[in-house]
């Protein structure tokens, strides 16, 4: 099979680059552009130039917004009581799906990571802290992945927030919905355990 041309190929390699796109992926998604009218292709550039120009983080939370803050932060409807901490905008998203959270949010823009050399002075801690002295915050639910990271980020939180008037809780970690037991690692089933609740 003969080699695809080189602004082709160029593209393909800019499509890998992005989260969930594989080798097979990229190279359709890149035929498809290019045998597209020209006016889809500047349409789909002039949007993607367009969303990463208007996106911002918002000053207070941290996450995506076109205008700041955002409208979560200005919500009078929400909770501000309670404060979700989580490590990514995106992770903001994913808690919006479930409509479960009626409260605030704070990103931290990622997790301490020695080997990455991130630090708690390059995450957004400090501002944390500040909105506990300046907002009627009562709990701070850590919502941070199961990784050893992430789990070292919680403790340090955990211990940095420590204050009369404040209650530090983190999710529970439990099973998939829909699978069974035998689907669950070691690790999870344990956290399902710890997690547990009383049926009411």
């Amino acid at each position: 099979m003969a080699n695809l041309p080189e602004p082709i190929a160029a593209l393909v390699t800019e499509l890998r680059k992005l989260p969930g796109i594989g080798p097979r992926s990229a190279e359709r998604i890149a035929l498809h552009i290019v045998q597209a009218p020209a006016e889809k292709a500047q349409q789909l550039a002039a949007t993607v130039l367009q969303a990463r120009e208007r996106i911002r983080a918002c000053s207070i939370c941290g996450a995506l917004t076109e205008s700041s803050p955002c409208a979560i932060c200005a919500d009078p409807q929400r909770d501000a009581s309670i404060l979700c901490v989580v490590e990514q905008p995106t992770d903001v998203l994913r808690i919006e799906k479930t409509g479960a959270f009626r409260g605030k949010y704070h990103v931290l823009g990622g997790k301490i990571s020695p080997i990455n050399k991130i630090g708690p002075d390059q995450l957004r801690i400090a501002e944390l802290e500040k909105r506990l002295l300046t907002e009627p915050i009562r709990e701070v639910v850590l919502a941070l992945g199961t990784d050893v990271e992430s789990d070292a980020t919680g403790f340090y939180l955990a211990r940095r927030l420590a204050r009369e008037g404040l209650k530090v809780t983190r999710i529970a970690y439990g099973l998939p919905a829909g699978t069974g037991l035998e689907f669950a690692d070691e690790l999870t089933l344990s956290r399902a355990l710890e997690g547990r609740r009383e049926l009411t």
